[in-house]
Formats: C-alpha cells, structure tokens, sequence
C-alpha cells in the first residue's frame, strides 16, 4: 500500500515564497473550502505535478511558477510504502527532481526521464491516467473512466489488476520474435552463401583432380612450342648479326670515301678557276698589242711569251682537270656503295632489334607459363587441404541447420507466448475473472446511493445499464448527478480492486467540487455516509465552496487569498 503522509509546496500557482504544507494522513476526512480563485485545487496540482511532472488541470509547467516571485517553485511528497520511505521533490527556476529512499538520495547521475520511469513504474507502480481513476475525482479536467475509449479502459483495469507486466512481456516478447526472424533471415541467407561455398569447392576439387594434369601438359607443350619458336629467332639472329660483322668491314674499306669526295670537288673548283684565269690571259694578249689603259705598244716578244706561256699552263691544266674529272667518278661510285652498305646495316640492326624484343616476349610467356604450372602442380600436392576445406563448409553448414531449427523452435515457442500474453489470452481470463466483482462492487455502491440501476462491463469494457422502467441504458443516456453518482461507485470500486492487489492501493482519496455541480442534496447525503462509513483505509479530501457541510467532517481546510498570494488554515470543527 502507498501510504501519502505530507505534501507541501511554495510558489507554486498562487501560493508565495512561504510553504504551504498539508498533512495527508491525519483524519479520514477533510473539508477543503475556500472561494473561487483561492487556491482549494492547488494540492491537486501539486500532487500531480510532484509525482508525475504535469499538473491535474490543463495548464502547462511554466504556468505553475507563482507570478510574483518567479522562481523558486518547489513540491516535496512524503509516503512509504511498507517500510520503505520515500520523499520526491520538483522544482521550476531552478529545475529540480529529487528522490530520496530511507533518507538516501538516489543515483542524481541517471536522466530525469529515467528516474521519472523508474518512479512509475518500479516504486509507485501507477502512470498518470490510472493515479487519477483511483485517487482523484474532479468536476472539470477529470476524465471519468466511462468518458475514456476501449484501450485507455483495459489500460486502466490492467494497472489495477498489476497485469501490465503481462503488455511489457508482449512487447518484449514481440521485440524478440522480430530479432529472432530477423536472425533467420540472416541464417538463411548464410545457408545459402555456405551451400555455394560447398557446391564450388566440389567443383573446385574435380577441376583440380580431373582437368588439371591435363592443364599441366598442354601448358608444358605451349612452353615447348615457345621455346623452339625463341631457338629460332636466336638462330636468325646470329645469321644477321655474321652478315652484320662482314658488311661492317666491307664499310671499313670505303668509310673514307665521302671525305676524299668532297676534297676532290673542292680541288675541282680550284682548277676551274685557275682555267678560267689563264684563258683570259691568252685571250687578252692575242687580242690586244696596245694597251688599253695606257694607250702604250705592247712589246711583241713580251706578248708571244704570255701567249705561248698561257696555251701551256692552259694544256697542262685541263689534262690534270681531267684526271681529277676520272678520280671524282671512281670515288662517287665508292661513296654509293658507303650509302648502301650502311642501309643494309641499319636493317640488319632493326631486324636483330625486333627479333630479340619478339624474344623478351616469349621469355615473359614461358615464365607466366611456367609459374601456372607450379600454381596448378602445387594445388595437386594440396588437394588434401582442398578436402579439409570443404568438410569444414559442411560442418559449417550443420552448424547453421542447427541454428536455423533452434532458433525456429524458439520463434515457435514465443509465438505460442505471444498469443498467451495478447489481450485475449491470459490477461483476458484474469480481467474475466475479475469483471464478476466488479461490476458486483459498482452496483453495491450505486444502491449505498439510492440508485437503483444495474450496472455490467463486458470483455471489451463496454457498459450495459438497465432499470426497472428501460431495458438498455447507456452513461451518455444519463443526467449529470446520475453520471458522477456512477463515476462515484466506479472510483469506490477501483480502490476495493486496487486493495485487493494491494500494488496500486493508497490512503489518499481526492474529490474536487463532486458536491457542487452534479450532486443532488440526497446523492451528498449517501456519499457523505459512504467515505465515512464504507470507504475503508482511506484518507479522503473533499474539495467544495459549501461552507455548510463543515459539520460533516472531521478536518477542515480553508484557503484564502491575501494580497495576491493564497494561504491555508485548519479551521475547527464542530462536531
């Protein structure tokens, strides 16, 4: 049982830099009063907003902040559950989220959001929706049970019934079951992978041991035949390179000729000139017997030795230039035979060069050829490891069967679980088991108040009302103080379901204006006999503007307002 001890607060809404502090566990009832604006609903946010980080009514956090101060909101709550005790403090500006365990602060390291978790559901074992259905009853911002859809219903009686573990094991369940076919998807696709593996070195093996000695001897061959085609080449070479050698001399013989040739046509040229020279002479002399510059006789014996002069060295000139004329053309046709032995030395050379670059081809075949060869002789020798291989595949193989049919029974199994653990399974029998006293429970407390209607859920959590005068009713067929007469005897009920599970019981009842709005005076009458005489192990706070009904209650609270802020006061009772 979560046993609510104190709650107090400060500058929290309306309340200001002094704490307000309401003892919860006192009295078994208390009257809360005050005029609109006061400050009665205060606790209920406060208790909300300490417990769960969001207050009762719809308003958000930044609003809780008192307007005046600013800063410096605090809630702390007191309860124990067993002998444990616990206090859980918030704040805003600065923001604040303690809890404290026997006196101990827990681990400040984890995020708010998983101590938030952590408090929910491992210490109070309550969420926002289900605390409210038992423990609070409002006029305004509540939600009655009968106002919430099917789901947010089997929520709520799944929390009462602590059989929620039960949607947790589900979604684990089913989280496991999508892990675990992803997990065959992945087997078998290894499966495969390693059945290819298989079936290629089975391949593998039969080309190594059928085909490849035959590999081996056509390579051999191709080798043979590569090197008689490189003996050949190397012959054809040495043959070009004897006609090399024995031109080379040849050229040695006449390698002068260009030189002497070109000596010979300069020599030519001079001759030549030396002809022309010595004709001119001749020519002047037998021309001419005066002079033609001076206008003088020239001596006649003087003019028949130059002219007898000039005819000789003419004569003996031409018979040299003549000669030379003969050595020129012998040595031309030596130059000729320079050119065409030193062209066929060049393609002498060029057929050596391209016969040796076919060579280093076929030397870089034969070595290609020859390390296939050892590759696949190597591969004969291993054929054994070949063997250790493919039975490690098929091993390996097994391996992946017997995971696949492990892991398949597994998906089996959680299947059958999952199917257990869905809403109609095992969580559907204990909400059948419990339905009976509910709606028993419902229908007890709704005749405590004179309404005599019978009352009935169904599996689904869908109302089915009957009176004496109508067969079929629904909530919505209903007048206002009939509905909270029915929310009344459902709030009851949960908290006789909550003490038999004993998980989600608590002492602390809250009612915010029930009286004031729906509430009719015999409806008060009956309910007020009912907390008091019927509610068992409860603390019960009852937030009204009727000031009359102080009487009726052992505690009563006022709230007042006072230059802007609110304060509380235990008013005494007359009893």
């Amino acid at each position: 049982m979560i046993l609510f001890k104190k709650i107090k607060f400060k500058n929290f809404l309306s309340t200001g830099d002094r704490w307000t502090e309401i003892v919860l566990d006192a009295d078994g009832t208390t009257l809360v009063v005050g005029t609109n604006g006061a400050g009665k609903s205060t606790m209920l946010d406060a208790l909300c907003f300490v417990l769960f980080n969001k207050p009762y009514r719809k308003i958000t956090k930044s609003q809780l902040v008192n307007t005046t101060n600013e800063k410096g909101t605090v809630v702390e709550i007191e309860f124990s559950i067993g002998k444990t005790s616990y206090l859980v403090r918030r704040g805003i500006k600065p923001n604040v989220f303690d809890i404290e365990i026997d006196g101990r602060m827990r681990n400040k390291e984890a995020d708010d959001r998983i101590n938030q978790k952590i408090l929910e559901e491992q210490i109070l074992k309550l969420n926002f929706k289900s605390f409210t259905q038992i423990v609070i009853l409002g006029s305004s911002n509540f939600v009655p049970f009968m106002q919430l859809n099917g789901p947010n219903r089997r929520e709520v009686i799944e929390d009462l019934l602590d059989i929620k573990v039960f949607s947790a094991m589900n979604n684990i369940l089913k989280d496991t079951l999508r892990e675990s076919r992803q997990t065959v998807t992945t087997l078998e696709l290894k499966k495969e992978n390693i059945k290819d593996k298989v079936e290629m070195q089975k391949n593998f093996i039969e080309e190594l041991e059928t085909r490849g000695r035959k590999n081996i001897e056509e390579k051999e061959t191709k080798v043979n035949t590569i090197s008689i085609e490189i003996d050949e080449l190397l012959s054809k070479n040495e043959t070009l390179t004897t006609s090399l050698d024995s031109i080379q001399t040849q050229l040695a013989t006449v390698s002068d000729s260009p030189k002497r040739l070109q000596k010979l046509e300069s020599l030519k040229g001079k001759i030549s000139n030396k002809v022309s020279r010595i004709t001119k002479e001749h020519k002047f002399f037998t021309d001419n017997t005066v002079c033609p510059t001076c206008s003088q006789n020239i001596e006649e014996s003087f003019r028949l030795n130059r002219i007898d002069d000039a005819q000789f060295r003419e004569k003996e000139l031409r018979e040299g230039y003549k000669k030379l004329e003969e050595s020129i053309t012998e040595e031309g046709i030596r130059e000729r035979h320079f050119n065409t032995l030193t062209k066929e030395i060049s393609n002498l050379t060029y057929g050596i060069s391209q016969n040796s670059a076919q060579v280093s081809g076929l030397q870089r075949q034969t070595g290609d050829l020859q390390q296939e060869i050892q590759t696949l002789t190597n591969n004969l020798k291993n054929r054994n490891t070949e063997h250790e291989k493919l039975e490690n595949y098929k091993r390996e193989l097994g391996i992946v069967f017997d995971n696949l049919a492990t892991k398949n029974e597994e998906i089996t199994y959680n299947d059958y679980a999952y199917a257990l653990l869905k809403d109609g399974g095992v969580k559907g029998k204990i909400i059948k088991k419990y339905l009976p006293l509910i709606n028993q429970q419902v229908n007890r407390y709704l005749q405590m108040m004179d309404f005599y209607i019978n009352f009935h859920l169904d599996e689904e959590f869908n109302e089915t009302i009957k009176n004496p005068i109508h067969d079929k009713f629904s909530y919505s067929s209903f007048s206002e103080g009939e509905k909270m007469r029915i929310d009344l005897a459902l709030l009851f009920t949960w908290r006789e379901v909550a003490r038999f599970k004993n998980s989600t019981n608590t002492n602390l009842l809250i009612m915010d204006e029930v009286f004031d709005s729906s509430l009719d005076g015999l409806g008060t009458d009956e309910f007020i006999k009912i907390i008091k005489y019927v509610v068992k192990d409860a603390n019960i706070f009852v937030i009204s503007h009727k000031a009359d009904m102080l009487d009726r209650f052992e505690k009563v609270i006022e709230f007042t307002k006072k230059g802007g802020f609110s304060y509380a006061a235990k008013l005494a009772v007359e009893q």
